[in-house]
């Protein structure tokens, strides 16, 4: 089995665990690639130079950070920082990792949007000067040569974006890559975040909803995903509509965070769900 381990970039998570878990799953036997985020760094190294993080929103509710060219520049730098730190932690573990970007040999690429479409006081505005892409295609190819020589990729944003010929570094959402790289190697994708699932009351942790596998419970999962949880929920459902067999929603801080995801914590979401939906529409 293959399994695609999104760690969040969030402030209160403590990767160690996850990293001393990976080692585990792969002395077992088990083929890994690590995806990571960075949001909290990226903010981080945006404040210490003096550079204020813009927000927008999507006319369909999404907020996302507006990537212009200098916060591009700290987003390569930050995300560079990190990937660094998690490859160094897995091969203390005794794990041969290997760092990637998405523009490394193009792992994730596709095209860049240079303008994005807004809400601004209620208003739908076209916003230029963006550095984002959406991924069309992941070389597959490259990650299961890793994979075959036992390495484990530790892959993260920013992207290949193809911008009129040329290829630049784009920014794009950690989430949506690992269920790209989930959905390309029809494996199994862990989200592990800062809380144990996805709750039907966001403020109820005693609400944690544990399997969803119908379209019915599929549409009570839409309705109870909030803020960064909807990202979740459309990255999950990205990578089940792309051949992923499961995708749990699960706490990075637990214990053996990935194995016991996959023995039944956190909130298991299964391509039935999306098959019974499309059977539904």
């Amino acid at each position: 089995m293959t399994v695609v381990i999104k760690v969040g970039g969030a402030r209160a998570v403590d990767p160690a665990g996850a990293l001393a878990d990976v080692a585990t799953l792969v002395s077992d036997g088990e083929q890994v690639v690590v995806v990571h985020g960075g949001s909290t760094k990226v903010d981080e190294t945006l404040e210490r130079l003096g550079i204020e993080p813009e927000y927008v929103e999507t006319p369909s509710g999404v907020v996302g950070r507006f990537t212009d060219e200098a916060t591009m520049e700290v987003f390569e730098m930050a995300f560079g920082h990190l990937n660094t730190q998690l490859v160094a932690g897995l091969q203390s573990e005794g794990v041969d990792a290997v760092g990637l970007n998405g523009v490394d040999g193009k792992l994730l690429y596709g095209p860049r949007k240079s303008a994005v479409r807004v809400v601004e006081d209620g208003r739908k505005k076209i916003k230029r000067g963006d550095h984002s892409g959406t991924i069309k295609r992941v070389n597959g190819d490259l990650l299961e040569s890793l994979l075959s020589d036992d390495y484990t990729p530790v892959a993260a944003p920013p992207m290949a974006g193809d911008d009129d010929g040329d290829v630049i570094p784009v920014n794009t959402d950690a989430d949506r890559s690992a269920a790209a790289i989930a959905a390309e190697l029809d494996a199994t994708l862990v989200l592990l975040t800062d809380v144990a699932g996805i709750y039907e009351d966001p403020d109820d942790p005693e609400t944690l909803i544990d399997s969803v596998e119908t379209g019915a419970e599929w549409a009570a999962l839409e309705d109870a995903a909030e803020g960064f949880m909807g990202r979740k929920v459309m990255a999950a459902e990205e990578a089940l509509a792309g051949g992923a067999p499961e995708v749990v929603v699960a706490d990075a801080n637990a214990d053996e965070p990935t194995s016991s995801a996959l023995e039944g914590s956190g909130t298991h979401l299964h391509a039935s769900a999306l098959s019974d939906t499309e059977e539904q529409q």
